[in-house]
């Protein structure tokens, strides 16, 4: 079994390639199916619609790119996704590219 720990995107902050780019290469349209596949029906259910109101509603608290990945890891972890790393990471940068084009 895959288990993913939400300290694993701080822990890298150590070092210096992930405090500029938290998820480096990932491929961000990996993430979008990953994303499809196991993301939209919880935030649908959650926020109506297609789900995307999660991300663009007022009020919400992310604010640089290791802030989408550590929430990607945490919803990994909530709902036994068994994403590895490096698959939350495809699902950040695509969240990143679609929803908040954080620079940092």
């Amino acid at each position: 079994m895959k288990t993913t720990s939400p300290m694993l995107a701080a822990a890298l902050l150590s070092f210096p390639a992930f405090a500029a780019d938290p998820w480096g290469n990932a491929d961000a349209k990996a993430g979008q199916a990953k994303h499809d596949a196991q993301c939209v029906a919880c935030h649908a259910k959650m926020y109506g619609g297609d789900g995307s109101t999660i991300y663009t509603r007022q009020g919400r608290m992310l604010s640089t790119k290791l802030d989408i990945l550590q929430r990607t890891a945490a919803c990994n972890a909530q709902m036994n996704t068994g994403w590895f790393p490096e698959e939350e990471a495809e699902v950040a940068a695509y969240l990143n590219q679609t929803y908040y084009h954080f620079k940092e």
